[in-house]
């Protein structure tokens, strides 16, 4: 039975996004979940030979990018994303049985959540004051605990906990989504499907016009970016990584040829190529034309 990280414990959406990957069958044959404190701890136990896969969030329709995942999958021995999913982020409020709204003075949540519930938390409980806890389904473990006098958290961390939920599908936002992805260990893309997304990571030259020339080999090529993002490397002031996803898979030829070319030039990772959830642009130009032509060419036909 494969054993697949997720950040947890168990409650938290990345779990509830794991067993939305199983349904989808992303696996062979059933899992054994194993929970990991952060994404990076997920992800290091993929490293260290202890699990077959990860699942983490990557990137919220609120609040972007998580910056935990993108760094962790920047640093350390490279590993490969090799699918995604989606899901519709609300929230439920929960507390120990007896409790009530107006009774709640301190607030559990992690950060990412907080930031997706603020103005109904504003309006609702407006004297309860923030807690920060380790994920969504820590949060309630820090009520049940009684660190804290309610929980932003999920539906599925209270009835595991025994916890009342005093309001629910709680957010600021609607079709707030987060997208997570499976991450594994290097070894060759899934099929391309038409519909497929490519992340790397960049490092460039400290030199005039290197991320203007990175962004160019994507765009003479017709290859559509649709997320572009620094980060510091911690390494000293000033000096970032740039994450860049694109449309299309290294199969293409078009995605092929600017990942060719960024190498000449940049240290490259590729964190992979899978297919894409929902749509994200517009994909590739064939290179097949272009391919008859040149074979034509070398056959001594003459060029119309």
């Amino acid at each position: 039975m494969p054993r697949i990280a997720y950040f947890g414990p168990s409650g938290t959406f990345t779990e509830m996004a794991l067993v939305q990957f199983e349904k989808s069958g992303a696996f062979d044959e059933p899992v054994e979940r194993v929970a990991a404190p952060s994404q990076g701890a997920a992800l290091d136990l993929i490293r260290a030979g202890e699990v077959t896969g990860a699942v983490v969030p990557i990137e919220s329709s609120v609040e972007g990018s998580i910056p935990a995942t993108l760094d962790s999958l920047a640093v350390g021995p490279r590993l490969q994303i090799v699918a995604e999913t989606e899901l519709e982020v609300t929230f439920s409020i929960l507390a120990r049985p007896g409790t009530t709204l107006a009774d709640i003075r301190t607030l559990a949540a992690y950060p990412v959540a907080a930031a997706q519930v603020r103005e109904w938390v504003a309006r609702n409980m407006p004297a309860a004051t923030p807690f920060i806890s380790a994920s969504n389904a820590a949060a309630a473990e820090d009520v049940l605990a009684g660190t804290a006098d309610a929980a932003v958290s999920t539906a599925l961390a209270g009835e595991r906990l025994g916890l009342v939920t005093l309001a629910d599908g709680v957010a600021d936002h609607e079709q707030a989504i987060t997208r997570f992805v499976l991450v594994r260990r290097p070894g060759l893309a899934p099929q391309p499907t038409g519909a497929d997304r490519t992340s790397v990571v960049l490092e460039l030259p400290n030199e005039p016009g290197s991320l203007m020339r990175a962004f160019a080999e994507f765009a003479t090529r017709g290859v559509d970016l649709t997320r572009i993002e620094s980060r510091p490397t911690r390494t000293g002031m000033g000096t970032y990584r740039f994450y860049l996803d694109c449309v299309g898979h290294i199969d293409d030829p078009a995605v092929a040829e600017t990942l060719k070319a960024l190498h000449r030039t940049a240290r490259i990772r590729f964190l992979g190529s899978w297919p894409a959830c929902s749509a994200v642009g517009t994909p590739p130009p064939s290179d097949e034309p272009a391919a008859q032509w040149l074979t034509q060419l070398r056959k001594g036909v003459a060029d119309l």
